[in-house]
């Protein structure tokens, strides 16, 4: 399960692991226009844990997902 909220300056994504247990913790994705955050709190530290990807970054990891074993240079984006 999963929402989707618009907010002043992001959209939130919220990742509800579903299923047989054990269960993962939320994951909320924030996209703003700069960057993408991923965070997941930890219960064994108490702490929330946030990664923040550029939009380059996130541009290669929606790439990676359908290739195949590699490494790979994708070409700059033509503006």
């Amino acid at each position: 399960m999963f929402s989707i909220e618009h907010e002043f300056d992001a959209t939130v994504i919220t990742l509800v692991d579903e299923g047989p247990a054990p269960l993962g913790e939320d994951v909320i994705v924030n996209a703003f226009e700069e960057c993408v955050t991923v965070e997941q709190y930890d219960p064994r530290t108490d702490q929330t844990h946030v990664i923040t990807l550029s939009m380059v970054q996130l541009r290669d990891l929606a790439s990676a997902l359908d290739l195949p074993e590699g490494v790979y240079m994708q070409a700059p984006k033509q503006k």
